[in-house]
């Protein structure tokens, strides 16, 4: 099978979405099937490469962070992808096209779509879903609702990673039969078991609605104090570490760390806690890295993170400071539980998250949409 797939985010650009098609554009690839990914292009990044088997095309946006876009910067990728579409026409080889995030990509297949009967698979990853993160995109989402809703409408499938999301879509267009396929990640980088040290660590984009302010108003409580790491990049970091500093923590501000660094790696593979006190998620990648590396993980149970750690973890209530500070204190005091999580952590990974497994969901998936078509007289 030959897929076409678009993202605005590829490593090293972007957080947990574009690790998703990364991870999951391999696994094609590695099946055997033809994986042509098209995604933006900074500044030092070819315009043409291959990782592995998976062809990653460019295309040069005015996108000027490596770990965020703003609504312009959406909008200008949109014209720039859609124009590249038109130049080269990548989808007359394609058996299919797989979109992630509704908008922009979701916008450009859809004015494919019209223009060249282009067909389409979208996955949706939270921001690009209405009511999902209204603090950063409500005004955003407001304007585009009408926009949103024929794209959902007009693609084969809508994909997404967990119940809350698929909740989510349902609600903002109720016509809509959206499939939940969870991310995946490739566990063999990391090698759990080793001796840990005792400290917490945080690994998000620096948003509000991660919740990290919250985690270091439980440190601050903390029976025993334990030092912090923090890892990401964000609009949030200098708030942090002002509320770091004003309550004497010993927090460590990484900055933002790419997926492959081993920097990365070492501090989820050598330190004991892993938390992520969001108060909305879909499908963190972190968390299933947290999993895979064997930590002892504390995340909320009212998000997407519950339905990612299962029983692999102590949850409590998002914005519930001392809930969250009475699960630290009790992992912080008990090594024999840390470890026994730790191990049902990559235990539950292996079962369900391996790319793998994940991949030959969707080809499963692709394969249906293709056979439909063909009924219809679409192939």
């Amino acid at each position: 099978m030959n897929v076409l797939i678009l993202c605005y985010e590829y490593p090293p650009l972007g957080g947990g979405g574009s690790r998703v098609v990364a991870g999951l554009g391999r696994a094609l690839a590695e099946a055997g099937h033809t994986v042509t990914i098209y995604t933006s292009r900074m500044p030092g990044l070819p315009a043409e490469e291959l990782d592995g088997a998976v062809r990653v095309r460019r295309v040069r946006t005015w996108r000027r962070r490596a770990d965020r876009s703003n609504a312009p910067e959406l909008l200008a990728y949109a014209v720039a992808m859609l124009v590249a579409l038109l130049r080269e026409r990548p989808d007359r080889a394609a058996d299919l096209a797989h979109v992630h995030f509704l908008l922009p990509d979701g916008l450009v297949a859809w004015l494919m779509r019209r223009l060249t009967g282009m067909r389409f698979v979208a996955t949706a990853h939270g921001s690009d879903v209405p009511g999902y993160n209204p603090h950063r995109f409500r005004l955003a989402h407001g304007l585009a609702a009408p926009l949103w809703r024929r794209i959902v409408a007009s693609a084969d499938r809508i994909v997404c990673a967990s119940m809350g999301l698929r909740d989510s879509i349902v609600a903002a267009a109720p016509e809509a039969v959206p499939v939940v396929i969870p991310n995946g990640l490739d566990g063999t980088r990391f090698r759990p078991g080793g001796p840990r040290r005792l400290g917490i660590l945080g690994v998000t984009r620096l948003f509000e609605r991660k919740g990290l302010h919250h985690l270091l108003d439980a440190a601050a409580e903390l029976q025993e104090p334990v030092p912090i790491d923090i890892v990401g990049a964000g609009p949030e970091r200098a708030a942090l570490e002002a509320q770091a500093g004003r309550l004497g923590l010993p927090v460590t501000f990484h900055g933002w760390l790419d997926n492959a660094d081993d920097a990365l790696r070492d501090l989820l593979e050598e330190t004991a806690i892993f938390v992520l006190p969001s108060s909305a998620e879909n499908f963190p990648v972190s968390l299933l890295e947290a999993m895979a590396a064997g930590m002892a993980i504390v995340t909320t149970a009212d998000t997407g993170c519950a339905e990612v750690v299962g029983d692999a973890a102590l949850l409590v209530p998002s914005g519930d400071v001392p809930a969250l500070g009475a699960a630290l204190d009790r992992l912080i005091g008990d090594p024999a539980l840390r470890e026994r999580l730790g191990a049902r952590a990559r235990r539950h990974f292996e079962e369900a998250f391996t790319w793998r497994r994940v991949a030959a969901t969707h080809e499963r998936l692709y394969r249906e949409v293709l056979a439909e078509r063909a009924k219809r007289g679409h192939a």
